[in-house]
């Protein structure tokens, strides 16, 4: 049975930006992740370790964005790669950041990078 896991508007200030005051004095971010795996019967059974832990899923994120980047693009690409690789039941990911109020000459609420990302299936 195909099932999703979602951990939606994870709040996280991080200092990701291509300009030097982003840096010191960083912005609000908030996260998206949905995650798709296959369950079998046992993760009925009311055991944690037979499917995708969001608690597994928000401390990969919450640890990723604590790496500066400049570019949302690269952070966005290292979640769903450490998740995938650290996750074993986890088949597909999907992870959108958003910076909110980006220093960018316009009224905008956030920006938002967003990536799909899954398993091979060698």
């Amino acid at each position: 049975m195909k099932a999703t896991v979602k951990v939606e508007n994870l709040k996280i200030y991080a200092y990701h930006g291509c300009m030097e005051e982003e840096k010191i004095i960083g912005s609000d971010y908030v996260v998206n992740v949905t995650a798709e795996c296959l369950l079998e019967k046992e993760a009925f059974e009311d055991d944690i370790s037979k499917t995708v832990n969001y608690v597994d899923l928000a401390r990969i994120v919450k640890r990723e964005m604590g790496v500066r980047s400049k570019m949302l693009e690269s952070v966005v690409k290292r979640i769903c790669s450490c998740s995938l690789a650290e996750i074993s039941l986890l088949d597909k990911i999907t992870v959108c950041v958003s910076k909110i109020c980006p220093p960018i000459n316009a009224d905008v609420e956030r920006v938002t990078v967003c990536l799909t990302d899954e398993r091979n299936k060698e």
